[in-house]
């Protein structure tokens, strides 16, 4: 929300256009008088209906005036001197300290409930893995490891086929070894 003077500001340029909408509504439909010593032959205007605008901008000009006079009384007195203003800003200035200060309380707090929640997440992630089935952890560490010796053993067997016995399959036993 704006402040007072700005408020006021406002209801001043709204009172503005009112009285300006009022004169150009007093323009467009009051009829033309005639000026005594000049006989203009004219064509006689249609009448076009008239509404009550008087009524109508005599109440939006009322009460505007009146918006007008709240928002000057409700303006500071110059009863208000420079040390009440100074005590009410120090009061002010005490009162966001003291929020900035239960603020950075509240943030601390929340911090530490954080780190809470993390610390049981991953409390709670490492017990899933544990409860996992540490027996197929290791078969598979050890299906890991016999495989890769196996694909050696199989690698030096192939290497040592001779050309005669290319047909044969190779026993990938370590024991036997083509000759």
């Amino acid at each position: 929300m704006a402040d007072r003077l700005t408020q006021l500001q406002d209801t001043i340029n709204q009172q503005a256009e009112h009285f300006c909408n009022s004169v150009g509504i007093l323009q467009q439909y009051s009829t033309p008088s005639k000026f005594p010593g000049f006989d203009r032959v004219g064509t006689p205007q249609p009448h076009q209906p008239q509404e009550d605008y008087a009524a109508l901008f005599a109440t939006l000009i009322a009460r505007c005036a009146k918006d007008i006079d709240t928002l000057i009384e409700s303006l500071p007195s110059e009863e208000s001197s420079q040390e009440l203003q100074v005590a009410s800003l120090s009061r002010l200035e005490q009162e966001n300290q003291e929020a900035g200060e239960q603020l950075e309380e509240v943030v601390k707090q929340g911090e530490a409930l954080l780190q809470r929640i993390q610390a049981a997440l991953q409390d709670i992630a490492q017990s899933q893995l544990d409860m996992q089935d540490p027996a197929s952890t290791s078969i598979i560490n050890i299906n890991l490891n016999t495989n890769s010796t196996f694909k050696q053993e199989n690698v030096s067997s192939v290497n040592t086929v001779s050309s005669n016995s290319a047909h044969q399959l190779s026993d990938p036993s370590p024991n036997s070894v083509n000759q």
